[in-house]
């Protein structure tokens, strides 16, 4: 009788080994790396989905040409001269206003249930926060650049230089950084995206036409002059027409814009990151 050997077990002996292997185990991303990679994948979400650029660049365009050829005649004696003024107001304006999607695509990932696989890696808790925030600075970056470039066509000229260009633009996505805070947190509490949207823009819209973007606060009755002269929108616009322009007087302005950006991320940051442990 010929007895047939089988290699069957000496395999799956070597497949066990392998698979109870002691080897060192890849270290834990750190919070940098985590963040950073989160921030990619919310990037390539627009490679996917190229709709979600159309907010940081049709909505630039319609603002700059609609507001500087339906108001500069009227308010400036001619469109180019109202648009030396103007556009630092529009890139304040449409930048802030960007910011409340950063609440929005967190609502819809909390409604896929996204992050409740994201809550279950072993990474640092707030990097996909982070990472969201980042991503969303990147665009806030595309917008400014493309309503600073239509300005330049149509014919705005900042005497302050590239220098004081990059100087307000900086400024305006460190405050939008911060603002994001706030669209985050209000963001975990809604139960879909339309109603961040709805509390959002009624929090956002005051604020950003009840201000300097447009006319002379001074044109105003006192009680609306009193709440435009501590609106944050105010103290970013006139910082970042002076920053400019190179008119000087900035640095108290400035001030105020670093105030109301350590506040809101202070106070924010915090709540956003309580409801999203939270998150069931």
């Amino acid at each position: 009788m010929t007895i047939v050997e089988t290699t069957e077990p000496v395999l799956a002996e070597t497949a066990l080994r392998k698979a109870l292997s002691t080897r060192e185990r890849p270290s834990h991303p750190g919070p940098l790396t985590a963040s950073l990679v989160f921030a990619w994948r919310a990037v390539l979400k627009i490679k996917h989905v190229p709709m979600q650029l159309f907010d940081v660049t049709m909505f630039p365009v319609m603002f700059v040409l609609l507001f500087t050829y339906l108001f500069g005649g009227a308010l400036a004696g001619s469109p180019r001269e109202y648009l030396q003024s103007l556009l630092p107001g529009i890139l304040v304006m449409t930048v802030t206003m960007i910011t409340i999607y950063t609440g929005m695509a967190l609502n819809g990932d909390i409604s896929k249930g996204v992050f409740d696989r994201f809550r279950s890696l072993p990474i640092w808790r707030p990097a996909v926060l982070c990472g969201m925030l980042i991503a969303d600075t990147v665009r806030y970056t595309m917008a400014s650049a493309v309503v600073i470039v239509l300005g330049v066509i149509l014919g705005f000229r900042p005497d302050g230089g590239p220098a004081g260009v990059v100087m307000a633009l900086g400024l305006l996505l460190l405050f939008s950084f911060a603002l994001s805070w706030v669209w985050s947190t209000i963001g975990l509490r809604m139960p879909n995206p339309e109603s961040v949207m709805q509390v959002s823009m009624t929090v956002l819209f005051p604020l950003t036409f009840a201000s300097n973007v447009f006319v002379d606060p001074s044109t105003m009755p006192e009680w609306v002059e009193a709440f435009v002269n501590v609106n944050p929108i105010s103290h970013l616009t006139t910082a970042s027409r002076s920053l400019m322009h190179g008119t000087g007087g900035a640095g108290g302005e400035i001030v105020w814009v670093l105030l109301w950006t350590v506040a809101l991320i202070a106070v924010f940051a915090p709540l956003t990151m309580k409801g999203y442990n939270r998150q069931r």
